[in-house]
């Protein structure tokens, strides 16, 4: 576990030294024009490249979760069915354990003593 901690700050090292080269390499002002609104925008170009990181991955991530609003909708479905049979199986259980002459049933992979 110790090897991968050490190599997992490795890279998060050399990415953190890559950021910084980057953006202090590309300082330059570039003007951002959105075209239907009327202004321009001056920035530098490094801010524009991780601006444009960073929308992407919000959209991604967006997306992503978007897409996976049924498989949510599944799993909350299967949850409230397994604690309504956990439930079930409780009673089940409860009105055994209050008749002591019924003899309980062999659960799978147990044998009967």
């Amino acid at each position: 576990m110790g090897r991968v901690r050490i190599l997992y700050r490795a890279v998060i090292l050399a990415g953190a030294v890559f950021i910084v080269l980057f953006a202090v390499s590309n300082r330059e002002m570039v003007s951002l024009a959105l075209w239907p609104l009327p202004f321009m925008v001056d920035l530098p170009l490094y801010l524009l490249f991780f601006l444009s990181l960073v929308i992407g991955a919000l959209c991604g991530v967006s997306a992503r979760w978007i897409a996976g609003r049924r498989d949510r909708r599944e799993r909350r479905r299967r949850r409230r069915r397994i604690d309504a049979l956990e439930r079930e199986l409780s009673a089940t259980q409860a009105q055994l354990a209050d008749r002591p002459d019924t003899p309980r049933p062999a659960l799978p992979g147990h044998r009967l003593s």
